[in-house]
C-alpha cells in the first residue's frame, strides 16, 4: 500500500476515489506527493515526503496515473543506482494505492519549488529529458528557511543503506 497525496488540479484530472483517513503506507519510501505540470507532452510530479526525491511521469492518460506510477519510480530509482532487491521489494508493497488531497504544506512547498526549477530548467535545455531531469532535480538541497535541509539523492542513498 502506498499513497498520493495529489493537488487539486491533479485530483481533477485522475478522476480517482479520495480516501479520508489515509492508511498507512507499507513501502519504505512511505507517501508520495503529486501535481501535474502543463507541459507539452504533460507530466505529474511526483515528491517522496520522507526524501524529497522527484519523479516524473507522463500524465496520460491521468485516469491510470497512480497505476503507471510505481513503473516510473523503477525507472527513477535504477538511475540512481538503488538495488534491485530494495527496487523489488518497493515494488511488492505498492500493491494497492490510495489517493487523497495534499496534507503536507511543507511537502507542497518543496514540489512547488521542484516545479519551478524543472520548469525554468526546460526552457533553457528543451530537449532534456524528464528522467535528467528528476537526476539532476535530486542533487539540489531541499529544505525550509532555518529547517531541515536535505538533498533528495543523498537522503535516498541513507533510506537505502538503513536496511
Amino acid at each position: 500500500m502506498y499513497s498520493i497525496y495529489a493537488t487539486k488540479k491533479l485530483l481533477d484530472r485522475m478522476q480517482e476515489e479520495v480516501v479520508g483517513p489515509v492508511p498507512e503506507a507499507t513501502t519504505r519510501l512511505g507517501n508520495w506527493f503529486a501535481k501535474p505540470l502543463f507541459w507539452r507532452p504533460q507530466y505529474a510530479l511526483f515528491v517522496n515526503e520522507e526524501t524529497f526525491l522527484p519523479v516524473f511521469a507522463p500524465l496520460a492518460p491521468a485516469s491510470s496515473l497512480a497505476n503507471r506510477f510505481p513503473d516510473d519510480l523503477v525507472t527513477t530509482l535504477r538511475a540512481h543506482g538503488v538495488p534491485e532487491s530494495f527496487i523489488e521489494a518497493e515494488l511488492l508493497a505498492m500493491d494497492d494505492v490510495a489517493v487523497a488531497k495534499t496534507s503536507n504544506r511543507r511537502v507542497v512547498g518543496i514540489m512547488n519549488e521542484l516545479a519551478t526549477t524543472a520548469t525554468r530548467i526546460r526552457a533553457y535545455h528543451p530537449d532534456v529529458t524528464p528522467l535528467r531531469l528528476a537526476l539532476e532535480l535530486a542533487q539540489v538541497p531541499l529544505g525550509l528557511s532555518g529547517g531541515d535541509y536535505r538533498v533528495p539523492e543523498d537522503a535516498l542513498r541513507t533510506l537505502v543503506s538503513a536496511l
